[in-house]
């Protein structure tokens, strides 16, 4: 795995929920921080050479400080154990980015469904919405209420925000819930696979392009070829073969040549490479189906290709 970072120091660590804490992160020097628009995340390098991608949720007016907010995952890789458990005020992290990969497109209303620690992208979203006057719904969903990050600062929204809690109204009426809403409005989720999943189901009867999620945990497809292709690497004039089992980043490191990643998943967008020729077998979980569809990028530390060969943009 492969990152290119900078590097942050911990100015402050609280305790959100139940299971729940943030951080805030500045330049050990000072220096103003990248910008960042809401929807976006950073990797963060953690303990010995971890990556984790966590998304941003304080201001992207706020040049010195960036926020993000870790939930405690009992069967995670590690990451959430070390920012819980080992990760001071004072300490330093790398990161990199900032990525997004979940912009907020130009619309006239909006509805936000975050599911648990999915709450974290929507916050930044649904603030630039309110300060722009803009319409917009938001359903919270979560087992129980001591669990539920950032809770304060929803009830300011009022009926704006609905928050649903499993351990005390049992399952939610989510069909009902988008049903409530007209075709031209954009709807954003987050959270677990299981609710993003329901969501996908509901609004595939809907017109494209009105729905975009965000995923935590990637959920990469089969592919759909068996056989070896060649990747062209249109940059050097070199032909690499990737043979099944093998992803293309693979491939073409072995070869000697570059692409810089993070997640290795598809989730986090780092290795995104333009496609010259060919067409690919997307196994992601940035892109939407029009995008898909075009076939003009992929993410090569998942994606294979249909055709024989493929010439790519490194």
């Amino acid at each position: 795995m492969s990152i290119s970072a900078s590097t942050l120091v911990v100015t402050a660590k609280t305790r959100l929920a139940e299971g729940l804490v943030e951080l805030r992160l500045r330049h050990p020097g000072g220096e103003r921080l990248p910008d960042w628009t809401p929807g976006a995340h950073i990797d963060l390098v953690l303990g010995e050479g971890a990556v984790r991608q966590y998304s941003l949720c304080g201001s992207p007016r706020d040049t010195d400080e960036y926020s993000v907010a870790v939930r405690r995952e009992a069967d995670g890789r590690g990451g959430s154990a070390y920012v819980h458990d080992s990760l001071q005020v004072g300490d330093t992290v790398g990161f990199g980015g900032p990525r997004n990969n979940f912009a907020l497109v130009p619309s006239p209303r909006y509805a936000f469904i975050a599911g648990g620690i999915g709450i974290t992208p929507i916050l930044p979203m649904i603030r630039q919405a309110e300060e722009l006057g803009l319409d917009w719904r938001m359903l919270y969903l979560g087992r129980s209420r001591e669990g539920a990050g950032y809770l304060d600062e929803l009830v300011e929204y009022g009926d704006r925000v609905a928050a649903h809690f499993s351990a005390e109204a049992g399952r939610v009426d989510l069909p009902g819930w988008i049903g409530g809403f007209d075709a031209d409005v954009k709807l954003y989720a987050c959270g677990p696979a299981e609710l993003l999943t329901a969501v996908e189901q509901i609004g595939a009867e809907w017109r494209p392009g009105w729905m975009r999620i965000e995923r935590f945990v990637a959920e990469i497809a089969p592919s759909a070829r068996s056989t070896p292709f060649e990747v062209e690497l249109a940059r050097s004039n070199r032909v690499v073969v990737v043979d099944p089992g093998t992803s293309i980043t693979a491939a073409v490191r072995d070869a000697g040549g570059s692409i810089l990643t993070s997640c290795a998943t598809g989730l986090c967008g780092t290795c995104e490479t333009a496609v010259i020729a060919g067409t690919p077998d997307h196994r992601d979980s940035i892109l939407d189906e029009a995008e898909r569809r075009d076939g003009r990028c992929l993410m090569p530390c998942v994606s294979r290709s249909l055709s024989d060969r493929l010439v790519l943009d490194l």
